[in-house]
């Protein structure tokens, strides 16, 4: 069966009960169509780019899916009738990855250090100065 990969974000006023429980309503819908979840990922509540719905928030989820193409219409179907999700996508993949998404590798994020560490604009050439008869 196909692999698909399905991240829906939840009202931010839900509780994380509330969440774990739409999580578990698309697995049953998924399985109960002949698809298999193989992993779920509570990613928690995060701010978003620009507000959705009157929501500057929203409780991330992840569930990687084995599931044909009619499990995954349905599972669609319902979550588009589900008053307490704000957005979904669902995206075919080839595979799914191994351990922690990229979401929930923190400390890999934290790590890189090849951003802001410049402060003073140490490692860039300084700007000449602009002439005022230019203009």
């Amino acid at each position: 069966m196909p692999l698909y990969e399905h991240v829906f974000l939840a009202r931010q006023d839900l509780s994380q009960a509330q969440v774990d429980a739409l999580a578990e309503n698309a697995t049953k819908i998924v399985e109960e169509n002949q698809g298999k979840v193989v992993k779920t990922e509570t990613w928690g509540l995060r701010s978003l780019a620009y507000k959705i719905q009157k929501n500057r928030k929203a409780h991330f989820v992840m569930l990687d899916l084995d599931a044909s193409g009619d499990a995954v219409a349905e599972l669609e179907r319902q979550t588009r009738m589900n008053e307490d999700v704000i957005r979904y996508m669902t995206v075919r993949v080839d595979a799914h990855e191994q351990g922690p998404s990229v979401m929930m590798r923190k400390q890999e994020r934290s790590d890189r250090g090849d951003r802001g560490d410049r402060g003073d604009r140490g490692d860039r050439a300084p700007r000449a100065p602009r002439r005022e008869e230019e203009f």
